[in-house]
């Protein structure tokens, strides 16, 4: 089966091809034979964080160049597919998207995909919007049925490959998920059943390295300015003067707060403004770790609670490598049974692969989404 991945939830445009064989277990396997990305972090990074109507502007003007990528790298043939006469009524909001759709659809006819997958949240609705409307394109244009993917559970899934196969694990299942937007510890007793059993109260991990990081003056985004401070810090090893808080860490419960914890950064930036570059890698790495020992014993007590034998960490932040190790070494010397599984660090930000693979196993059970009904969801929960 081929799938075509579709991701603009952010501002990351994506588009990626795959074929997949088997059902969940051993003989399932895959392999990329397409695969697209454009970055807009460097656009959004004057906002110092996402700004919402560039992004949609830019997913409107680089799905098409990405898919015709894609389209390269498998060797498709130029062709050319009839215009639909309900295309332009579909993208009467889209009006670049449909210009450059136009144009796409003069080259290149039907290539060999079975299944489109689009995230239809959570996520930026405007972003999310730009990507739905382009599957539906491409679904009326080439009568390929759509499959609607929640964003998370494309982290989840992705988490669990190896190379090209499904890793060796075993339910219960605990997602660690952390990106920008979100912080949610998440329970899987079985395949693509979720339960949500911790979350943020305000914000997410990754909204608070951003916003640390603009206190002190670096660019975003800001989670890996963040660490190569805090790199610097722990290997000079020298004594800090700042002292932060964990957050909600002794609190009956597995949500999380990062808020207070940005404003406690605050409060040491605006009553100490000629900071030297020392003291910003000292501030760096005790907000790093103060966010390392948050997750790392929520997600430990998680375990504990739920008897979990598996966990998958995902989301843009799990590419932290010292939130990785803490993760790592926290389940080998509390002599926690459970098996550790994170993406490569290049897959752990949002990506179509990851869409592509969860849009894979949908369709095996033929859970297809209709075109008229297909919205845009901001606020999306894993739990059904």
């Amino acid at each position: 089966m081929r799938v075509l991945g579709i991701e603009t939830s952010c501002d990351e445009t994506a588009v990626c091809l795959i074929e997949a064989d088997g059902n969940f277990g051993a003989d399932f396997e895959f392999k990329i034979l397409g695969n697209a990305l454009y970055s807009q972090a460097k656009l959004h990074e004057q906002y110092g964080g996402v700004f919402p109507n560039l992004a949609k502007r830019e997913h409107a003007k680089n799905l098409v160049p990405l898919l015709e990528q894609v389209l390269t790298q498998i060797g498709a043939t130029s062709g050319q597919t009839p215009l639909p006469n309900e295309l332009q009524t579909l993208l009467t909001r889209e009006a670049e998207l449909f210009e450059l759709l136009v144009e796409f659809f003069k080259k290149y006819g039907k290539p060999d995909i079975d299944h489109i997958a689009v995230t239809y949240g959570p996520g930026l609705e405007p972003c999310l919007w730009v990507g739905i409307n382009f599957a539906k394109a491409l679904s009326l244009a080439w009568n390929i049925p759509i499959v609607a993917v929640n964003h998370m559970e494309g982290h989840v899934v992705l988490s669990l490959m190896e190379k090209e196969h499904l890793a060796e694990f075993e339910f219960p299942l605990l997602a660690l998920l952390i990106s920008g937007g979100h912080t949610e510890l998440v329970l899987s007793r079985e395949w693509m059943n979720y339960e949500v059993v911790g979350r943020t109260r305000d914000d997410a991990a990754g909204e608070a390295f951003d916003k640390v990081a603009r206190l002190l003056g670096l660019p975003y985004p800001g989670g890996p300015e963040i660490s190569k401070l805090a790199k610097v810090a722990r290997a000079e090893n020298s004594a800090s003067e700042f002292s932060l808080p964990r957050p909600m860490l002794h609190e009956d419960n597995l949500d999380f707060s990062f808020s207070g914890l940005k404003t406690a950064v605050r409060k040491i930036v605006d009553a100490n403004p000629d900071l030297s570059l020392d003291d910003k890698a000292a501030l760096a790495r005790e907000f790093e770790d103060s966010v390392a020992d948050v997750l790392v014993e929520k997600t430990m007590r998680a375990i504990d609670q739920f008897g979990s034998n598996t966990l998958v960490v995902g989301g843009g932040v799990s590419a932290n490598i010292y939130i990785r190790e803490r993760l790592a070494y926290a389940l080998q010397n509390e002599g926690e049974p459970a098996k550790l599984l994170v993406p490569p660090p290049e897959l752990a930000t949002d990506n179509a692969l990851m869409i592509a693979l969860a849009g894979y196993f949908h369709a095996l059970n033929k859970e297809f989404a209709s075109a008229e009904n297909l919205q845009a969801n901001g606020n999306l929960s894993l739990e059904r």
